[in-house]
């Protein structure tokens, strides 16, 4: 029952009509807004309020105004008294509805068992549907309870008739090899049988449950047992053709969670049916997972690839032959001998010879740290010009600093070179 009600909602379904208040002369104020509420409660919804507290605080102040009375006065009504179950009784009449009886409980169980159970299995919602099915057919509901009962018991026979059914429809071979996936391989543990750590597996049922493990070979090996254990079982394909998948999950979910020594004491129509809607589903589970599976490996061989073809193709782009000892070379020189002459340190190869403290140094023209070295050759000279030999300063090279033992700042002004350069 709605609780919160807007004004246009109560003047809509808790209005009484001229034909209703005929019901309720010679009642005294407690008795007339009881019967009035329990009339418009069942006018709703098919059914008498169960507790008074069912009855919407805004639903029983409206029709306390157009009964000229206070709201209060309904505390008086005696709820389990013989007035109500009279008042009860003239409202069926009113109303044009039965009591249910036995015969009316049988017609309902065919009716689930046939219509409703082979497509909804939920409580909840097969209480919503008796409670339907008695309004359409004017019958004033049982309670709660017996509700209860009668959907517990058509869902009961649904179900036995449905794994006969599967029974039936399943090779002895296929029995045989669910019964061997129910062995024990080891020691079978009390609990926690269903658990995924490899030491406590007991049966390859259980095996069955696990998740695949970790990105790898093994776990596709592992994987690819599974579908070869689940593709053996040879389930026939329309076996579960008219089930809703709902249903069907139902099943499965129930099998996943009972460990095989608790299978293996169901009786052969249930254990084979659980373990039939198990199978079907779990196979198609397993090649989702080999398909990830495989799809995150040949990723991970991608990635591996490429990091090392990039690896590879940097430590070609950095690697210069002799380059380290070029420039060790290159600063021996220039700390031993800061104004010696330099020889063959000129990309044009025409410097020969060094004059005092020489330094057989070599700078191959294909080595682009050279030109940082030296200013770049002009047009105008020729390769082989002879180059006469310079002090080291007047090459563009920096000299040792005496006091502090560095190199000083260059100067601005372009340094002198050979005359050819």
């Amino acid at each position: 029952m709605q609780y919160h009600w807007t004004d246009d909602e109560l003047t809509v379904h808790w209005s009484l009509t001229a034909e209703e208040l005929t019901l309720l002369p010679n009642r005294v104020d407690y008795n007339r807004l009881g019967f009035a509420v329990q009339l418009k409660f069942f006018d709703i919804e098919g059914r008498f309020p169960r507790t008074p507290r069912e009855i919407p605080t805004s639903a029983l102040g409206w029709i306390a105004h157009q009964l000229d009375c206070s709201p209060s006065v309904f505390q008086q009504y005696d709820w389990r008294g013989r007035a109500r179950k009279q008042h009860r009784a003239d409202i069926r009449t009113f109303a044009g509805f039965r009591s249910f009886t036995v015969a009316d409980a049988s017609t309902l169980d065919t009716w689930l068992r046939q219509a409703i159970l082979p497509s909804e299995q939920h409580t909840p919602h097969l209480q919503e549907i008796v409670l339907d099915w008695c309004r359409e057919h004017h019958i004033e509901p049982p309670t709660p309870q017996r509700i209860e009962r009668l959907i517990r018991s058509a869902l009961h026979r649904h179900e036995s008739a449905f794994f006969d059914t599967i029974l039936q429809q399943l090779p002895p071979s296929t029995r045989a090899r669910f019964d061997g996936l129910l062995v024990p391989v080891e020691s079978e543990f009390p609990a926690e049988e269903t658990s995924d750590d490899p030491a406590i597996v007991a049966t390859v049922f259980s095996q069955l449950k696990t998740d695949p493990g970790p990105v790898g070979l093994a776990s596709v090996l592992t994987e690819l047992e599974k579908l070869e254990h689940l593709r053996s079982l040879d389930l026939p394909e329309d076996l579960f053709a008219d089930v809703p998948p709902k249903i069907l999950q139902g099943y499965r979910l129930r099998a996943a969670t009972e460990p095989p020594r608790e299978m293996r004491l169901h009786p052969a129509p249930i254990r084979y049916t659980l373990m039939a809607a198990f199978c079907r589903q779990r196979q198609q589970e397993v090649l989702d997972e080999l398909v990830e599976l495989l799809i995150r490996v040949v990723h991970r061989i991608s990635v591996r690839a490429e990091k090392h073809v990039v690896k590879e193709l940097l430590s070609d782009l950095q690697r210069v032959h002799g380059k380290t000892t070029l420039l060790f070379k290159l600063a021996e020189a220039a700390l031993d001998h800061p104004r010696g002459i330099v020889g063959r340190t000129h990309p044009c190869g025409a410097c020969e010879g060094v004059s005092g403290a020489r330094s057989s140094l070599s700078a191959p023209s294909a080595y682009p740290g050279a030109q940082l070295l030296s200013p770049p050759l002009p047009a105008h000279a020729a390769p082989d010009a002879g180059c006469p030999d310079l002090p080291l300063e007047q090459h563009g090279l920096p000299t040792r600093d005496r006091r502090f033992g560095v190199a000083p700042r260059p100067s601005r002004e372009p340094p002198a070179v050979c005359g050819l350069c």
